[in-house]
Order: C-alpha cells, then structure tokens, then sequence
C-alpha cells in the first residue's frame, strides 16, 4: 500500500479584488440640517471629515454604518442613497 499525500495548488489573486473593491460604493450622509428662516446648520451625527479625522463612524441615507477613509471618487454613488436622497426631493449632481 502506497501513501499518496494531496496535491495542494497555489492560488494567485486579484489585490484588487481581495480589498473587496467590487463591493465599495461612495455613500450620502446627512450631516444636518438647516431650519427654515435660520442660517444655521444643525448637526445630527458625525460629519465624514470628522469621521475621516477622529476615526468615528457616520451613517449613510441607505444604512451603512461606517469609518470613512477611502477617497470616494474611486467608487460608485450607492443606489439606495441615491433613491433616499431624490425621495426627499435633493438633487443629485450626476445621477
């Protein structure tokens, strides 16, 4: 009787891939709000540069709760915010 050990193939991967980019989108956050007759924001959370700087999480309109520090550029806008944003009657520069 012989002893036949397994054969174990490499894998190679896409880097890319593996930062799971193909799952990345640029979400909507609200930051606050801006009262009618007033000049002020009112904040209700976490701003992204905040969250960029202090590593604190934001929300996005679609849910996601997240530390930002990816350059959105890169990925495309998430749909459900998009949807989220035009149903509250906000206009969305190339949507």
């Amino acid at each position: 009787m012989t002893d036949i050990a397994p054969v174990i193939e490499p894998t190679t991967t896409d880097p890319i891939a593996d930062e799971g980019d193909h799952e990345r989108f640029t979400h909507i956050v609200l930051e606050g709000y801006t009262p009618k007759g007033t000049e002020d924001l009112v904040p209700i959370g976490n701003s992204v540069v905040e969250g960029m700087i202090n590593g604190t999480a934001v929300t996005a309109l679609c849910g996601k709760v997240w530390v930002p520090g990816r350059d959105p550029g890169r990925y495309p806008v998430c749909k459900t915010c998009v949807e989220v944003a035009k149903s509250m009657g906000w206009k969305i520069p190339g949507t």
